[in-house]
């Protein structure tokens, strides 16, 4: 009777301790993990996207039990659904000889923009070795497609399912085929507002085509996500021994079997068995990436790459989204300072969220927030454009 009495105390014992831990846990949750993302940008351009943007004001909630970095990361591929889209697809030609695969959804049954002429238009850039299938590529055309725009996406050469006819596949800092994108889809529609999303990798692609046209980029407003600004910072950050093995390791490998598949092409230039060696990130642009696009070497190629020391060069609104735990890019590689004042350039950076992962709620299936952010900042510098215009333009002036 007392070993049953002790073992009854013993089990309501546990209870109260239970309970302290969960409830401890939450108030830290709810205080200390769930934040407003901080917005960083000049004043007037602040204005705008606190005035038209309600997702900059509100509080990020990463999905409790998978909150840090790597594990939003990592949970992201393994989870997010893959919404149905139908793509019409075009391959249009380069001054090199290449060809670029471009996949198309038109949204003809819009009914906010029922005007084919008119209907905005979204390029998407995938990131590093992604296409018009990747997940986070598909919840954006979704998300498109309800809000009324028309969409398409630059798959990068020989991540298309095209044929590569070229040695020449895929380079951060080389703007010609994005810029040939571009006046390609302005010619279709061009009475059309033009809107660019980079996402990791083809977001430097985009802030790095934004330098380099200036005023001239026929774009009305761009949005990245999960940017590498620093492209040392960020190769330093995945050479770390567990990056490595979750992330560098496994993306190099996909490198490696695209250029396998296209041997037959880049072999007549380079020695591909060399490149197919590579073990890193790092060792494939030194063997590959750096050599076929003229530059003296992998340094002088990531210095080219890196957006962190262009913003002043941009004339275009652009919205970023970055999370400080993202193990791609590194808090500290964030130009926080230069877009401080910068009349163009808003930085918004949640303290969680990984690289492209941004998973909010119990089963975080969807894309939600990456999507509001979508929703909210297109939606505002289309309906906007005059008043984001003038901001932007006195802030140049002041």
């Amino acid at each position: 009777m007392q070993e049953g009495s002790r073992h009854q105390s013993s089990q309501f014992g546990w209870t109260p301790l239970f309970l302290g831990v969960g409830v401890s846990w939450l108030l830290y949750y709810w205080t200390q993990i769930c934040r407003r993302p901080r917005l960083v940008s000049s004043g007037p351009l602040r204005w705008f996207l606190e005035s038209h943007c309600p997702v900059v004001l509100e509080k990020f909630c990463p999905t409790f039990w998978c909150s840090g970095g790597r594990l939003q990361t990592i949970f992201r591929v393994m989870l997010a659904s893959r919404p149905k889209v139908s793509y019409k697809n075009e391959v249009i030609s380069t001054e090199d000889g290449g060809q670029i695969s471009l996949d198309w959804m038109d949204n003809d049954e819009s009914r906010q923009f029922p005007d084919s002429d008119s209907r905005p238009t979204i390029i998407l850039l995938p990131g590093l070795t992604g296409n018009s299938q990747q997940s986070y590529m598909l919840h954006l055309v979704r998300q498109a497609k309800r809000d009324g725009y028309r969409c398409v996406v630059f798959n990068n050469r020989g991540f298309g399912g095209e044929k590569l006819l070229t040695h020449r596949t895929f380079c951060a800092a080389n703007t010609d085929d994005l810029a040939r994108v571009v006046s390609h889809v302005h010619s279709r529609h061009p009475a059309a507002p033009l809107v660019a999303v980079g996402v990791s990798i083809g977001g430097m692609l985009l802030i790095n085509y934004l330098a380099v046209t200036g005023h001239r980029s026929q774009l009305c407003a761009a949005l990245v996500y999960s940017t590498p600004w620093n492209v040392f910072v960020s190769t330093e950050s995945l050479e770390q021994p567990l990056n490595y093995r979750l992330f560098n390791h496994l993306l190099t490998t996909t490198l490696r079997q695209t250029v396998h598949k296209f041997r037959e092409v880049i072999g007549k230039v380079l020695d591909v068995d060399h490149i197919l060696q590579s073990r890193s990130i790092r060792e494939f642009d030194e063997r590959y990436t750096s050599i076929v696009f003229g530059y003296d070497s992998c340094d002088d190629y990531y210095h080219h790459a890196s957006p962190h020391n262009k913003l002043e060069k941009i004339k275009t609104p652009l919205l970023c989204l970055n999370a400080a735990d993202d193990p791609f890019s590194p808090g500290e590689a964030l130009p926080l300072d230069e877009a401080s004042s910068h009349p163009y350039v808003a930085l918004l950076v949640t303290a969680h969220g990984g690289h492209i992962g941004f998973l909010d709620g119990l089963f975080p299936i969807h894309q939600r927030y990456m999507n509001r952010v979508f929703s909210h900042f297109v939606g505002a510098a289309l309906q906007n454009s005059d008043e984001l215009e003038n901001i932007t333009t006195k802030g140049l002036k002041n």
